[in-house]
């Protein structure tokens, strides 16, 4: 594992085999080359490259994927499927770019910009009936909408950055 940093770009280059959950609070550029299993949370890039085999729920900004992967993955603004990527499992895009050749097995649901209670249960990995009671106690940023709520997506990361869920 390397760690790099140039002009505040702070870069980490992993090409081993590790397990565990990895969460980054600051933005980074990861690369991940070798075994990674567990669960990863990123801000920045994360790039699993064309050697890399991970089983892993990852959560991030930006993800490039050539290597192999399975699990779910939440990209809050861009997933980019290589050539060589192969992806088992259910993938939640802000934005989509697959690149022929790579090979998707599982379901796609589109991240938008506002989120219901139902969306917003998977995407926070919570049930719903704790979304509702967090909606209806102004726990969480939201907008009643005649019977249900909407919730903007910017809102509720900004939301969940700040730590203000655990109160």
């Amino acid at each position: 594992m390397a760690f790099k940093k140039k002009d505040d770009e702070k870069i980490l280059d992993v090409d081993a085999a590790m397990q565990g959950t990895l969460n980054f609070k600051e933005p980074v550029n990861l690369r991940i080359n070798g075994k990674f299993e567990g669960n990863l949370e990123t801000k920045g890039n994360l790039t699993i490259g064309q050697t890399a085999i991970v089983f892993a729920d990852i959560i991030g900004d930006n993800i490039i994927i050539g290597g192999r992967i399975r699990g779910r993955i939440t990209a809050k603004e861009r997933l980019t499927l290589l050539p060589t990527a192969i992806v088992e499992g259910d993938i939640y895009p802000a934005k989509l770019n697959v690149t022929e050749g790579a090979i998707l097995e599982g379901h796609c649901l589109m991240l938008h910009d506002f989120l219901n209670a139902e969306e917003l249960a998977r995407y926070l990995e919570v049930d719903m009936n704790s979304v509702l009671e967090w909606a209806n106690s102004g726990k969480v940023p939201g907008l009643k909408e005649g019977e249900g709520w909407k919730f903007e997506r910017k809102t509720i990361d900004a939301w969940v950055a700040s730590g203000r869920t655990n109160k």
